[in-house]
């Protein structure tokens, strides 16, 4: 049963990696082969993990010298292109949430801090490009996430308010930039924040699972 106050709802925007995909394996394997391709030693996927989510300039930044980052990041995109689709895959019922919604007559975006050309690899490669009415990536604005101007963007693109809106993401970045951008924020916990971190966010919901989105809309 939807909740009340959120019947209005007209617009769903979804974060990426961690909300919908799970590209955990591709960013740990192309991250590993940059980094020893480079002679540094590779880390292990916690550590990985807990670095994903700020777009792959600062993902790659703290592990290798600010001189070889140019080269890092080209090393890093050759073999990502490759991995992300051999090695990444949808959460569980995550296209169902998306059919369900989409033909429940809600607008479906996504904004993302991955740059838009692997993003929109991810999209084709696993079949969502049928399901979003617009896709906008960081690398398009001056400001990524938490700064709330990518869900600014997308809510003005649709001529609609903050109050028709609700974001879903995974990290507490997400819930970060949906509180700024006064949207309702939903938070699931695949991602790589932990349930603590994000609930010191103050998320309108955490869930568990993507498919628990249905209970709310």
């Amino acid at each position: 049963m939807a909740i009340s106050n959120l019947r209005d709802i007209k617009l769903v925007i979804f974060d990426l990696d961690g909300t919908l995909v799970d590209a955990y394996p591709a960013i740990i394997s192309s991250f590993n082969h940059t980094l020893r391709r480079l002679g540094y030693p590779g880390q292990d996927k916690l550590t990985i993990r807990r670095a994903v989510g700020w777009g792959d300039r600062n993902l790659l930044g703290p592990f290798v010298k600010a001189a070889q980052l140019d080269k890092a990041l080209s090393i890093y995109r050759q073999d990502h292109k490759k991995a992300l689709l051999l090695k990444s895959r949808l959460f569980p019922d995550a296209k169902k949430v998306l059919a369900r919604l989409k033909k429940s007559g809600y607008r479906l975006a996504v904004a993302s801090n991955r740059p838009t050309r692997f993003s929109w690899i991810l999209i084709r490669h696993l079949g969502l490009d049928v399901y979003f009415d617009y896709v906008l990536c960081a690398d398009k604005l001056k400001n990524m996430k938490p700064h709330p101007q990518i869900l600014r963007r997308i809510i003005s693109r649709f001529s609609l308010r903050p109050e028709d809106t609700l974001y879903v993401g995974d990290m507490t970045i997400d819930a970060q930039a949906g509180r700024r951008a006064k949207v309702r924020t939903v938070i699931v916990t695949t991602g790589s924040n932990t349930k603590t971190e994000i609930r010191k966010e103050h998320p309108y919901r955490i869930i568990r699972r993507i498919a628990e989105l249905l209970e709310i809309l």
